[in-house]
C-alpha cells in the first residue's frame, strides 16, 4: 500500500493551520519570542511553521519521513537516534501527537530532554474510556499503514502513565490541560514540561 504523502497533507492544510494557531494560543504563556524550536515528528510541518510564525522563532523539523508541505529546516532521522542534535540547544521542543507512534517513547523523551534547555510541549491522545481506547487503537493502526507504511500499532498511555514517566525521567509538569472538544471521541491532552 502506498503511504500518504505531501499531496494529501495539502488537502487539509487550512484545517491544520487553524488547529495550529489554537495550539500556539494554548502555549503562549510558555514560549518566548525568538525561541529555537524543535518540531519532533514534524509530519507536514504545518504546526511547527505556525509556531515559528506566531512566536517569531527558528524552527527545525525532525521526522523519519519527509512529508513537509511547509518551507522549514528539516533533518530526516532513523526513528531512534537523536545524537546528531546538540545538548541543551532548543528553547522549545514541540511533540505534537507523535510519541504514541514511536517504538520506545520513554527513551526518546529522555533524548528530547537532553536536547532541550527549556520547555517541552507534548500533545498526546489518551486511551481513557472505551471509546477513546478504541479510537486510539484504530488511529495507531491506520496511521502506521497510511503514513508510515509499516505494521506498528503504536502505544498509547493514560494521563497517569504519562505522569509516572515524567517523574521517572525528572520532567516537571508545569501545565496540564485537556484540549479535545467534548464531542471528540479521542481524549487529547496538553502537557507542558520542564527538566528538574
Amino acid at each position: 500500500m502506498k503511504s500518504i504523502g505531501p499531496s494529501q497533507y495539502r488537502i487539509f492544510r487550512k484545517l491544520y493551520r487553524n488547529a495550529a494557531r489554537e495550539m500556539c494560543k494554548d502555549c503562549a504563556d510558555f514560549v518566548l519570542p525568538n525561541s529555537k524550536i524543535l518540531d519532533f515528528g514534524c509530519g507536514s510541518g504545518t504546526v511547527g511553521k505556525e509556531f515559528e510564525i506566531f512566536f517569531s522563532g527558528e524552527i527545525l523539523g525532525v521526522d523519519i519521513i519527509d512529508n513537509r508541505i511547509e518551507d522549514m529546516k528539516f533533518v530526516k532521522y532513523n526513528g531512534e537516534d537523536l545524537s546528531f542534535l546538540e545538548s541543551n540547544y532548543f528553547d522549545i521542543t514541540l511533540i505534537n501527537f507523535v510519541l504514541h507512534h514511536c517504538k520506545n517513547p520513554k527513551e526518546l523523551l529522555k533524548e528530547i530532554k537532553r536536547v532541550s534547555s527549556g520547555t517541552i510541549i507534548l500533545y498526546e491522545n489518551l486511551p481513557e474510556g472505551l471509546l477513546s481506547r478504541t479510537m486510539c487503537f484504530l488511529h495507531g493502526v491506520s496511521f502506521a499503514k497510511l503514513f508510515q507504511n509499516n505494521e506498528e500499532k503504536g502505544e498509547f498511555f493514560t494521563k497517569k502513565e504519562w505522569e509516572y514517566f515524567f517523574k521517572e525521567i525528572e520532567l516537571e509538569v508545569v501545565h496540564s490541560k485537556r484540549v479535545s472538544a467534548w464531542f471528540n471521541p479521542i481524549k487529547e491532552h496538553l502537557f507542558v514540561l520542564k527538566g528538574v
